[in-house]
């Protein structure tokens, strides 16, 4: 029996030669998370700031025109970097810093989850009254709209706004700090290959 557990191991441990998948995942997927998240931003900057600084209906925060700038630019070039491979484990650094300030500062107040969802084991402390925006907002679709061509690609929900996404992102991003951006299919294994004293 032990024999055949080593000789699965042993198995499992030849997958390692592809092992560079893990992290060139890892990136891929949060390459359109921060471009979007960045370029949007650009696109309204002047009210981002607004946003940023305002402490009645925004966040509040201390020089809401650097925050932001600091925002976009790791958002941005974070997006960029990671595509490429390139200083991933530095730069993930400011963007799990992002992903914190995103998350005490917008989400923390709305809970665990991204979307209501009364079956879910954290439901947001408001679940009853999401269901019932949800309940009316589908009978006025229903009776007001195509609902069938509306929920051809789905169903509709109620965003919670919580933590999980940020703190989805934010493990991603713990992971590739410790990681790397992995072999063969990055910038920085190439240039530490070139450049680093083994």
């Amino acid at each position: 029996m032990i024999r055949l557990f080593n000789r699965l191991q042993d198995m499992l441990d030849a997958m390692r030669a592809v092992d560079f998948l893990g992290p060139l995942a890892l990136r891929l997927y949060l390459v359109p998370v921060f471009w979007v998240a960045g370029t949007n931003k650009i696109a309204g900057f002047d009210n981002v700031v607004e946003w940023f600084g305002n402490p009645d209906w925004g966040l509040g925060l201390p020089a809401p025109a650097l925050m932001a700038t600091l925002a976009v630019g790791a958002e941005v070039v974070g997006a960029v970097c990671l595509l490429v491979g390139f200083a991933v484990r530095w730069i993930s650094i400011p963007l799990m810093v992002t992903m914190v300030v995103a998350a005490v500062s917008v989400h923390w107040e709305h809970g665990w989850q991204a979307v209501a969802d009364a079956k879910s084991p954290f439901p947001p402390a408001d679940i009853a009254e999401a269901e019932q925006r949800l309940a009316a907002a589908k009978s006025l679709l229903q009776q007001h709209g195509n609902y069938d061509w509306l929920t051809g690609s789905g169903s509709f929900v109620i965003s919670n706004n919580g933590i999980e996404w940020a703190a989805t992102y934010f493990v991603m991003l713990l992971a590739l700090f410790f990681i790397g951006a992995g072999r063969y299919v990055s910038l920085d294994y190439w240039i530490a290959r070139r450049f680093r004293d083994r």
